[in-house]
């Protein structure tokens, strides 16, 4: 009596699934590294321009917003006077104003963060709904400041906004 010959190993149709199953495994584990990296940027982005919004918050916080100089009411926009950054004297010097590269809490340039803005807006706001934004002419005691950041390249899609409300007195 003879026995059939048993071959060890594996079949070449074993072989061919094996290699594609690690084959897919592979390739999602790429996928899913790329995807980490890109959520790891992303992360650095959102802290770095929260990083800047700070600091924004800082160099306006114990600014008066109206004009130290004149007393007047605040009139929107850098004074014919004040030229330079470090002019500012009021926080309605810093309506419209965009740092390329962004600036600190001491108005000192960040050029290590050049491929960030921080652009800045100064609105008038109804004192019974801070919702409701008014023109320059309205006399209001209220101001909202509006912090935007975004990559110099894509200067239309912001990483992060801010807004926090200064009251004139």
């Amino acid at each position: 009596m003879t026995h059939p010959m048993r071959t060890r190993g594996f079949s070449l149709i074993e072989v061919l699934i094996a290699s594609m199953l690690v084959g897919l495994a592979i390739a999602a584990l790429v996928v899913a590294n790329g995807t980490f990296t890109m959520a790891n940027y992303a992360g650095a982005d959102l802290t770095t321009a929260e990083f800047l919004i700070e600091q924004i918050r800082e160099m306006t916080a114990m600014l008066p917003v109206m004009d130290p100089n004149t007393m007047t009411p605040p009139q929107f926009g850098v004074e014919a006077d004040e030229t330079t950054v470090a002019a500012y004297d009021d926080v309605d010097d810093f309506d419209g104003v965009t740092f390329s590269p962004p600036v600190d809490a001491a108005r000192t340039p960040l050029p290590d963060l050049a491929a960030f803005t921080q652009t800045i807006t100064v609105e008038r706001l109804n004192p019974s709904n801070f919702d409701q934004v008014e023109d320059d002419s309205y006399n209001s005691d209220f101001f909202r400041v509006t912090v935007t950041i975004a990559q110099s390249n894509q200067p239309d899609r912001p990483i992060s906004t801010a807004n926090w409300v200064r009251a004139r007195y």
